[in-house]
This record gives structure tokens, sequence and C-alpha cells, in this order.
């Protein structure tokens, strides 16, 4: 058996476990790039005496406290944090602080709200309709409803009413990933010419580039050790090695290095490949592992030349720091759940910085090239998100599809037929499976069905609960 074959190779794997892996990395605009966030308190000057906040709220201690929250947060995010040194007074002075962020083309505003009085909401609301992602920070006794409804719902501003600062680091959070996703540089492998171009609304650049230009370096490429140890390191925490050889896993992460010389090259933060149409005939290993690992390390990487699917992996992993499962959506019945099924899977599915899931290695549906199939874990949350892109819709507007719910179980393949990573979802609601709308969505884990809302609402695209 070719598990056995595998597992009985013990003098060339240790040798190769010596060898340091040496991980690629990304080279665009957006890795190299600093947001920068300006953010003020707000409140009128003097006592609160009677109206809210009241005299029992102190004002200058919580000032105190969330700014040593805001500056931590900032530094742990790597952004540039420019506070204000005294809380805005009065409209005048919200004014200056508004055409100075506009003057300076900063990232996105964050108002801190210490008043419920005079100009403290007033500023809020010219704040968020002033062009520039906002986040609205209201701790407990400086708003009622009637303050937060007229804005609630206001594109290109999120309000968090509430006295756990954590939501207002989410929020600068957002505004860190949106600064990147405009930035992100996308490099597409397909057909036979140079080009680039721009996604509406985004801002994801997509660099286009010949996918001979993948085929003639990974020809190039030899076995070198740092493939050969990663190979022998993916080998070695397998559960199970099914039909995949020593040779073909080597084969396979080639295209990790090849995509990190390409990367560099073309000074991508991500990259996507008509991988069936580019190698689907030629005795080229597809990149199903290698994008996998891609994934597990922070680099975004899309099967099949998908723009949405780029930007869906973009989305999840500068925001939620986890990589997703780009997949086929396969209606079940029975169940009434969705299978999602691919062939390229990561496995860091709980984070960057965590362990990746148990995983077995096998040959693809098209019983060639070595594929991981991690084991999602039965009853964890999920979130689905499908990124449309504006060249996708009738009203060439940017939607994006979002669904929360939870694993079932992982589907053998065989005895079922299809891509080997399988895993069977029920999504919360009603929704029909068998029209279940979208393609190629990715899933990751965590309920982030509201996460995700806010993010669509503070860069103005539309999205919709499915």
């Amino acid at each position: 058996m070719a598990g056995s074959v595998l597992l009985n190779s013990c003098s060339s794997i240790m040798t190769a476990a010596k060898v340091a892996e040496n991980p690629i990395k990304a080279y665009g605009p957006a890795s190299q790039y600093v947001p920068t966030i300006k953010a003020a308190f707000v409140r009128r000057k003097g006592d609160y005496g009677m109206r809210w906040p009241g005299a029992v709220y102190d004002g200058e201690a919580a000032r105190c406290k969330y700014t040593a929250q805001l500056t931590d947060a900032a530094k742990t995010l790597g952004v540039k944090l420019d506070l204000r040194a005294e809380p805005i007074y009065s409209p005048a002075e919200a004014d200056t602080w508004l055409a100075e962020a506009k003057n300076a083309k900063v990232d996105g505003l964050v108002v801190l709200v210490l008043d419920r009085q005079e100009h403290a909401w007033p500023t809020a609301a010219k704040a968020v309709g002033a062009g520039i992602p906002t986040i609205v920070f209201s701790p407990v006794g400086t708003s009622f409803t009637t303050n937060t409804e007229g804005l609630a719902d206001k594109p290109g501003g999120v309000i968090y009413s509430t006295d756990d600062f954590s939501q207002a680091v989410y929020g600068l959070k957002m505004l860190k990933a949106g600064a990147k996703i405009r930035r992100a540089r996308c490099i597409v492998i397909k057909g036979s010419e140079r080009s680039d171009s721009t996604m509406a609304e985004l801002g994801i650049s997509l660099r286009h580039i010949p996918a001979a230009a993948f085929i003639e370096e990974y020809n190039r490429t030899a076995d070198s050790k740092e493939i050969l140890a990663m190979a022998d390191g993916y080998i070695r925490r397998a559960r199970r090695i099914t039909g995949a050889t020593r040779q073909d896993v080597i084969n396979g992460l080639k295209s990790y290095y090849v995509a990190g010389k390409i990367l560099e090259s073309e000074g991508g933060d991500a990259i996507t490949m008509d991988c069936l149409g580019a190698l689907g005939k030629i005795n080229v290993s597809l990149p199903c592992i290698a994008w996998s690992r891609m994934n597990d390390d922070g680099i975004p990487a899309a099967c099949e030349a998908d723009y949405g699917a780029v930007a869906s992996h973009i989305v999840v992993q500068y925001l939620f720091d986890r990589p997703g499962f780009q997949q086929d959506p396969v209606a079940d019945t029975a169940q009434n759940a969705i299978i999602g099924a691919h062939c390229s899977c990561p496995t860091r599915l709980n984070g960057f910085d965590q362990p990746p899931e148990s995983f077995e290695i096998r040959h693809h549906h098209g019983n060639r090239d070595a594929v991981p199939r991690p084991l999602w874990q039965k009853g964890r949350r999920v979130t689905s998100v499908d990124v449309l892109t504006a060249e996708e819709t009738p009203e060439h507007k940017v939607r994006v599809l979002i669904s929360a719910g939870t694993v079932m179980d992982n589907i053998s393949v065989p005895p079922s037929g299809g891509c080997v990573v399988s895993v069977r979802v029920k999504f919360d609601g009603d929704q029909k499976v068998l029209s279940f709308p979208g393609f190629h969505q990715v899933f990751f884990y965590g309920d982030y069905k509201q996460n995700l809302i806010e993010f669509c609402r503070l860069f103005n695209l539309e999205s919709r609960v499915v």
C-alpha cells in the first residue's frame, strides 16, 4: 500500500526533518501598508451636572481608561493611531478635525462619545457622513436609542453602544482590514496574456500573468531540501495516507515555493490560478496542497481563478486571522444541509497561530496528486461568506452573501463521489438547500455573521443573510 511505503521511509524523512522549512511570504502593497486611524473623544466642556451621563460619571477617568485601551489595541494591530490631545468641545472643533482627516486621507475615524448632550451626537453624525469609514464608541450613559437610531443603519459607520471596549477594538480591526483590502494585489495565473485590473468597489488589484510563467518556473524548480522537509513534515503529521505517494506530496508542495517566487517577482499579496485549465492535462501537479499551505500561512490562495473567492479569502483572513475553505456547495435534502466540497482546504482552521486540525493525505478526486483532508470538528459553529463581485451582479454592485451554521460531520469520499474534502453544515434558518445561493463560498470556523454585516455597512457594501 502507498501509505505503508510512505510511513516506512524513515531514514529519508528524518534526514529532511533536520532542514528548516523556509515559509514564503506576501510582497504586495497590502503587506507593507500601515493604516492610519484618526481618533477623538467628544464631550461638552465643564461638569456634566444633571444632564446625562450625569455628575455620577467620571469623564476624565473614562477618557484615561479608553485612551489606554485604544492605544494598546492600535499597537497590537499594527496601525498608526492619531489621537487628538484634547476632546472635541464644540461644533467648530469637530469641523476642523474632520477637515484635517480628509486632507490627510486617513483610513478611518474613531469617535469616542463621552457625552449625550449638545454637539456630541451631531459630531458623530458628521463623522459618519464625511466619507471616511467611522467607528462610534458610546459607553453606557452617553446615548439613548433616540441618539443612535438615526445613525444605526447608515452606510459608512458602525456604532458600538456598550461598556465592552472589545467591540471598539473589533471596529479598529475592521478599519485596518478595509485599508489593507483596498491595497491588496492578487496574482492571477491564467491564459497567455499579461494585464492589470481592479475589482470595483473593493479596490483589490488583479495582476494577470500567463499560466506558462508558472509552468516554466515549476519545471525548473528542483526538489530542494526545504521542499523535502515540508513534504516529510506533512507525512509525519498525517493521521492516514491513502493513494498519494511521498513524491506526490513533494510535487504538490513544489508549487508552494513556485508561488512564493511569483509573489515576490510580481509584488503579490494573494494568488489564484486557473489550475484545472492550465495543469489538468499536463504532468504538473495540481497545487491543492500548496494552496492549503498558503492559506494556513496567511496568504490568501483561491482556486480556479475565481475573483469573488479571492475577495472572500482576503476578507476572512484580514478580519478574523484564520483561513477559510473555498468550496462547491452540494445540497443534502435528507439532512436539509449543505455539503461544502473541494480538494484544497487549509488545516489551521482555528487560526494562524493555533495548531492544525487532524488531517489525512489523499489523492485529488481526479485520482492524482496530493490533497490534505482536514477533519472539521462536529458541532462547531461556522460562517459562510461569498463575495459577489460587481461584474457578477445585475446591478454591477458588490454583494456579500452571509450564513452561519453548525458542522454536522465529514463525508467520506469514497464511497461518496466528488471532492475529497466534504464537510456537511446545517445552516440556520429555512433556506432551501437545493437553491442555496452563490458558489465557491468560503466556510470558516466561528459565528461571525453579525461581524460581517457590520463590516459591509462600514464600507458601504450590500450584505444579504441567506
